[in-house]
């Protein structure tokens, strides 16, 4: 068995230090990073590091486009009923149990609560996103309203004045309009 990396041998915050520097680096400078973390007391070559950062750079580069379908799915196809959510749910509790059949595990030396526990989690996620998004969408529906009537308000009030309503009864019009929020 190979000897396991002196990256991931380094202390927690020292690697999230050389993560954050390689994502900033643009995955490069191998050679100035090398120079860096021995500046911070680890003796690291550029070889290793770019041993790292390579499957690094291209896990990032898979989550990124995959933020990008996401977000681009959602754009295109609004999910009101979270329909999605739900699919992803079922999906994630498919895999779930097809991994377990396919590895063939002892139920035994499974821990059956906790993989119940974690499908049950994304299950929470998935109604706290729908009820964010329906609290968000509520939001904004209720201040266009809002902004439909002050404006029908300002309409009103500005066309009875022409007309010659007094203060007092373009006042009460006003009331009257705003009143049906």
């Amino acid at each position: 068995m190979p000897r396991r990396s002196k990256v991931h041998e380094l202390p927690p915050e020292l690697k999230e230090w050389l993560d954050a520097e390689l994502v900033k680096r643009g995955f490069g400078d191998y050679v100035q990073l090398a120079v860096d973390l021995k500046k911070r007391g680890a003796d690291i070559s550029k070889s290793a590091l770019q041993r790292y950062g390579s499957p690094f750079e291209q896990r990032m580069a898979q989550l990124k486009m995959a933020s990008e379908q996401a977000r681009a799915l959602v754009d295109a196809a609004p999910d009101d009923e979270d329909k999605l959510g739900a699919a992803v749910v079922r999906m994630t509790q498919e895999k779930i149990f097809n991994l377990l059949m396919d590895l063939d595990i002892n139920a035994e030396d499974v821990d059956v609560n906790k993989l119940f526990k974690n499908a049950a989690e994304i299950g929470k996620a998935s109604v706290t996103q729908k009820r964010f998004s329906i609290e968000a969408r509520a939001a904004i529906e209720a201040e266009a309203r809002r902004k439909a009537f002050e404006d029908a308000s300002a309409t009103a009030a500005a066309a009875a004045k022409q007309q010659g309503l007094s203060a007092e009864g373009v006042g009460a019009l006003r009331a009257a309009i705003m009143g049906q929020l």
